[in-house]
């Protein structure tokens, strides 16, 4: 065997263009199926494309919930939540229960020894178990969603699949390493590497925030291959195994939240990896990791729509019984204008939820967009609902729940829920990546036809090209933006049954509304061109618009749908009639703010803030940060920390 190649310590140095170009070459170009959300941002409103809503096969309903009854009596009966939260630490015992029950394996294929449960039904067991509690959630999410399991079962050689999806059904527990102390968002600085020797790679790097890394079997890593004559080179995906030589968790990381979470800093010195455990060729790590969380960024809204489900349930006992001035709380209207808010906004999330997942099973539609919507909103409203809970509970809310139980009270986790669901708006993708995310698939279309007219990098002959192209698509476009089904008073007629709420009024709100997006987003683009990637606050603004119209049409979808098989049909009407009254007040500020708003003088204070001219408001406290640098080192090199890598079972 020869010797090891020597690692690189050279962190890549990359421009912004570069890393622009880096994240574009791994985004799926093509849009080989219809999309209701992408249609939406170009202000087209597709009900067909999801209404009816689609339905799950009777055999997915029946395993399911068959399921979903041993899972909530093993929640109910072997997971002690407090238990979890006192002492930072998920059970041996109930990751091996887990195990026994077939959790690990609830994605996998019933011929690799898994459940094959369905997306739906995947989802709501996450928000089940993560309603015991979240950490377990995270556990089971981090290691199917994109973990080994759901790469290999999309890129995987059938050896592989055949080699390491058993053990994932039943054994093994697994990670993703990608980020690295000095590499979040921007993949293109990645520094770990991946060098090519006879028949395997050696890795050298640092992984940070592996969650699941602390006790995993089995690591997706994703490493930079260095260009060789025999292969193309670029960020690469590698299953390892995590008790490989050379590997050492060097820390297990703590949080504000979820206290159980395995989540450590992993190091990587001449691990030797055969050749054979690539998934996809070289170059192919990114496209897989982002195809990846097309669909596993669903995991995440199913656990807040678990946590908006437990905020009901508490805010409706607690305000029943807590009085005010000879009244329940509940009925001032102060505290009932909360409740609303958490009783339409969860009934809207699971209808995303839903709606998103079952189209996922039936893999009709490309998803992607409304995976990504359904992440950015649920994570967002979730937070939301958790702190109206945490003020409705009063000082109670503030309490811990070991304090509430010590004094006599009932142990409710309210404030330990919102440090809890804090954390959802930056896995998987930031809020503020998010909107940048989808603010790029929605304006894809125009890219497409008009982007050379932008781009500053190219000819005269290509703009002028771009320019043909882009005037035959647009004057077709345009004047389909003028006037629409949402201007006729009987449109959506079947969304107004007697006796029940005019949800039609609000389909046809959503419709006109696509289309005026449509409209701004066009204007934004004709206004600032090439500079519309940076006017980061205005893309914001129209994701947001676009996720609360999903939300809209999703939720009364749903009504439409338990309506129609006779299961709380008059409720749901009235709950998605409020939800869709709240979100249209939302919509019209957000409207009023993509061209009234701060973010010239922002800019302007920002520069100030960076260049010390407002040091002086700092004056009068003390730091009690600690020393040391603002970020880690991770020059590759042997580990000189104990291991804290602890196997389960």
């Amino acid at each position: 065997m020869s010797a090891p190649p020597t690692p690189s310590s050279s962190r890549p140095t990359v421009t912004e263009r570069e890393a622009r170009q880096v994240a574009e070459a791994a985004r799926e170009q093509d849009w080989r199926k219809p999309s209701f959300a992408k249609e939406l941002f170009l202000g087209r409103f597709r009900l067909d494309l999801i209404h009816p809503h689609p339905l799950p096969a009777e055999e997915d309903v029946q395993r399911g919930e068959e399921f979903l009854a041993k899972l909530r009596d093993f929640c109910e009966t072997k997971i002690d939540g407090a238990v979890i939260e006192r002492d930072a630490r998920i059970p041996d015992d109930v990751i091996t229960g887990l195990k026994e029950l077939g959790a690990f394996g609830m994605k996998i294929d019933t011929k690799y020894g898994g459940l094959g449960l369905t997306q739906v039904y995947y989802n709501k067991a996450l928000a089940l178990v993560g309603s015991a509690n979240p950490a377990i959630g995270a556990l089971l999410s981090a290691h199917q969603s994109i973990g080994v399991p759901q790469p290999l079962k999309m890129f995987g050689t059938q050896e592989q699949k055949d080699t390491f999806l058993p053990r994932c059904a039943r054994t093994d527990i697994s990670a993703f390493l990608l980020t690295e102390p000095d590499v979040g968002s921007d993949p293109a600085r990645l520094a770990t590497t991946a060098v090519r020797d006879g028949d395997d790679y050696v890795l050298d790097g640092v992984k940070l925030w592996t969650t699941n890394g602390v006790v995993a079997d089995l690591l997706v890593v994703m490493a930079r291959v260095p260009k060789s004559e025999g292969g193309k080179g670029g960020i690469t995906a590698f299953v390892v195994e995590a008790a490989s030589e050379g590997i050492t968790v060097e820390n297990r990381n703590a949080f504000m939240g979820l206290r159980g979470l395995e989540n450590g800093v992993t190091r990587f010195h001449r691990v030797r990896v055969p050749a054979a455990h690539r998934i996809g060729p070289e170059g192919a790590g990114l496209k897989i990791a982002l195809t990846t969380l097309n669909t596993g960024r669903l995991s995440l809204p199913a656990m807040c729509v678990g946590a908006g489900k437990w905020c009901l349930k508490i805010a409706r006992e607690w305000s029943a019984v807590r009085e005010q001035w000879g009244k329940p709380v509940a009925l001032h209207e102060a505290v009932g204008s909360k409740i609303s808010f958490i009783a339409a906004t969860t009934f809207a999330l699971e209808a995303v939820l839903d709606l998103s997942s079952q189209m996922a099973d039936e893999d009709r539609n490309d998803i992607r967009i409304e995976a990504a919507l359904a992440k950015l909103y649920g994570s967002e409203m979730a937070c939301l609902m958790a702190d109206e809970l945490v003020q409705i509970r009063g000082g109670r809310g503030f309490e811990t729940a070991a304090s509430l139980e010590a004094r006599g009270e009932r142990a409710v986790p309210a404030e330990q829920l919102l440090r809890d669901l804090r954390i959802n708006r930056i896995f998987e993708g930031s809020t503020e990546i998010m909107h940048l995310l989808i603010a790029r698939e929605a304006v894809d279309a125009h890219l497409s036809v008009a982007g050379d007219l932008i781009d500053p990098d190219k000819s005269l002959s290509d703009k002028a090209r771009a320019g043909a192209q882009a005037g035959v698509f647009y004057a077709k476009w345009l004047p389909k933006l003028v006037a629409g089904p949402g201007q006729l008073p009987r449109s959506y007629a079947d969304f107004h049954p007697p006796g029940h709420p005019d949800l039609s009024a609000h389909l046809r709100h959503v419709e006109r509304a696509a289309r005026k997006l449509a409209r701004s987003t066009f204007y934004a683009m004709s206004r600032w061109q090439g500079r519309m990637e940076t006017k980061q606050g205005f893309l914001g603004r129209v994701v947001d618009i676009g996720a609360e119209l999903f939300a809209m049409s999703a939720a009364c979808v749903r009504a439409e749908h338990l309506r129609a098989k006779g299961d709380h049909g008059r409720e749901a009407y009235q709950l998605a009639d409020a939800f869709c009254r709240q979100s249209r007040i939302r919509v019209e500020e957000l409207f009023g703010r993509l061209w009234t708003n701060t973010d010239d003088l922002d800019r302007k204070v920002v520069k100030g803030v960076l260049g010390g001219a407002y040091e002086w408001l700092e004056q009068g406290v003390v730091d009690p940060s600690g020393d040391g640098p603002w970020i880690a080192e991770a020059t590759p090199g042997a580990s000189t920390k104990e291991n804290v890598r602890r196997a389960i079972g």
